[in-house]
């Protein structure tokens, strides 16, 4: 066991932990990122068609991105934060392009930019359909440029707080040794990511498992509308790989086995470019009602040209053409919504600030909230890049108000017990595998694009039930040099208390609003309802209380596309 100090721990390295970085390096501090996977493995990645922002010198307002980033939220987004994340947004992609960022340009040279769902301008900025991967890469580049500490591979079991309750450092396992360590610092940054693998199948890669989320939860911290969970309109069958709403943003149509493009019914304005929630809601419809084929719709790009698909949406077409035989210029693709954003988390301010002190967080782990009950297509990297910097630069600046840190080694000590109980007991049938799919699905089935009070139940009894069988969970690899079976079995512990919390708040919820569509509530509730879900963990358990929403300029009002 070894004991390292920082001023700042970041913990994740995609581009909400890379940017908080970067800010903390430039504000003078002496930082540590920490994350379970080479950084550029990070899930950043896979952020397929690009990052808003409106450019004045394009004659667009970054009043409108605000008021249709509200009007996406289906009203649950704090004014205020959205305010400040869609004026930032212009400088932060020019800041990137200058970083080393490639973005497409159009004919006359200058950034080009593509329409996405819920806005009426073209407002996106892309790298073909690899614009998450371009931002991580040149991100990383700045990194290693700046000779950050990176404690690669090193997972985080747990927060450790001194006697005041304030976060002063972490206890992560080094998967290379399994050794566990202490890493002290005056501040913590958690920017982990969503909790995609809460649901089976889902468009999230397989380390994208609420840790943050959980980690924050267990010393105190508030996580906020968990209930907020997005079905992406696109994803392939079975694998849940993402279709990105770039291919909608380029024209492509949706249609059902009849070949009609039924987003005519549902939303005749905006069409395929409704907000994500709609479409996904008219898709599951047109299954439900008989009208898909092997429980999808289809997602129609022939009329685009192979050029443009070739050019603009390569990735797509060699996800269709492995996964599904299609060739997208030929013929269209089978989809269906699947399990894609978390737009709860961990209750900040647009600092980053959490109510425990010592305590950050930014990216889909946090919830300033910019997203409410609904995120438009291509604010995710806005919000990882916009609040990334602004919690690495808070975190610097409280942590030049703090002097020695004092914390024991109890957390150390409790975590390294909790890994010899899983490493002593006897072997079962269950697995971490085996609970993770259970889990999967009964959230699938249960807390997903329609809910009602009898899933959402199921949901909660099987979550329950699979954290009883956990406290007997067995890791069968008993090794100490990269025991991924005992990483799993971790991940799940974090995966299962923070469902939990989206079951209650779901549950509680009872209305319908952005992407928690109660077929018992069907209808919006602004009276009892505008008002944010906020889960505490307490002494017997978690704690459902509300926050009032934040409105500046726009008032609530019947949303339609």
């Amino acid at each position: 066991m070894a004991v390292y100090q920082h001023d700042v721990v970041v913990v994740g390295a995609g581009l909400a932990g890379m940017r908080a970085t970067l800010a903390a390096i430039k504000g003078g501090a002496d930082v540590a990122m920490v994350t379970k996977v080479h950084p550029v493995r990070s899930h950043s990645n896979a952020a397929q068609g690009g990052i808003n922002a409106a450019l004045t010198s394009r004659g667009d307002d970054w009043e409108e991105h605000a008021y249709e980033t509200v009007k996406g939220s289906d009203y649950l987004g704090d004014q205020d934060a959205i305010e400040v994340m869609c004026q930032e947004a212009g400088p932060a992609i020019i800041e990137m392009e200058h970083m080393g960022v490639i973005f497409n340009r159009d004919e006359e040279g200058r950034l080009g930019t593509r329409r996405f769902g819920g806005q009426q301008r073209a407002r996106t900025f892309h790298v073909a359909d690899i614009t998450g991967q371009a931002l991580l890469h040149v991100l990383y580049e700045q990194i290693l440029k700046a000779k950050a500490r990176v404690y690669e591979e090193w997972f985080v079991t747990s927060l450790v707080t001194d006697n005041d309750g304030a976060v002063r450092g972490v206890v992560a396992i080094e998967m290379m040794t399994g050794q566990l360590h202490l890493i002290k610092a005056k501040a913590v940054i958690l920017a982990t990511g969503g909790t995609g693998r809460l649901y089976e199948p889902s468009t999230n890669g397989l380390i994208v498992t609420a840790d943050g989320q959980a980690l924050a939860y267990a010393v105190g911290a508030p996580l906020e509308d968990m209930e907020m969970v997005q079905y992406h309109p696109t994803t392939l069958k079975g694998n849940g790989i993402l279709m990105t709403e770039a291919a909608r943003g380029e024209g492509a149509y949706l249609i059902n086995k009849d070949g009609d493009r039924f987003m005519k019914k549902y939303a005749p304005n905006m069409m395929e470019l409704a907000s994500r929630d709609v479409v996904s809601r008219a898709e599951q419809t047109e299954i439900n009602e008989g009208r898909g084929a092997d429980g999808c719709v289809f997602l129609d790009l022939r009329h685009l040209g192979r050029e443009l698909i070739e050019t603009k949406l390569s990735y797509i077409n060699e996800v269709a053409l492995d996964f599904s035989n299609v060739n997208l210029a030929e013929k269209p693709c089978p989809i269906r919504p699947g399990n894609h954003y978390e737009m709860g988390g961990i209750k900040t301010d647009v600092n980053g600030r959490t109510s425990v002190k010592g305590l950050y967080a930014a990216g889909e782990c946090a919830c300033v909230s910019v997203h409410g009950g609904n995120r438009l297509g291509a604010n995710s990297l806005l919000d990882t890049i916009v609040f990334g910097r602004r919690s690495g630069e808070a975190a610097v600046e409280d942590a030049k108000q703090i002097g020695e840190i004092n914390i024991t080694e109890a957390a150390l000590s409790r975590d390294r017990d909790h890994i010899k109980q899983l490493l002593d007991r006897k072997p079962t049938s269950d697995t971490p595998a085996k609970i993770r799919l259970e889990m999967g699905r009964a959230m699938n089935d249960g807390v997903a694009v329609f809910r009602d009070e009898a899933g959402m139940q199921a949901a909660l009894k099987t979550v329950r039930s699979l954290r009883e069988r956990y406290t007997t969970l067995a890791v069968h690899d008993k090794g100490q040099v990269f025991n991924t079976n005992l990483i799993f079995a971790l991940e799940l512990g974090f995966m299962l208390e923070t469902a939990e919390t989206i079951c209650l708040g779901a549950i509680a919820r009872k209305e319908s609003r952005g992407a928690h569509y109660r077929t018992d509530f069907p209808k919006r509730d602004d009276e009892n309802f505008l008002k944010h879900t906020v889960v505490t963990k307490g002494p017997k358990g978690p704690v459902i209380t509300y926050a009032p929403v934040t409105v500046t300029k726009w008032k609530p009002q019947v949303r339609s596309y």
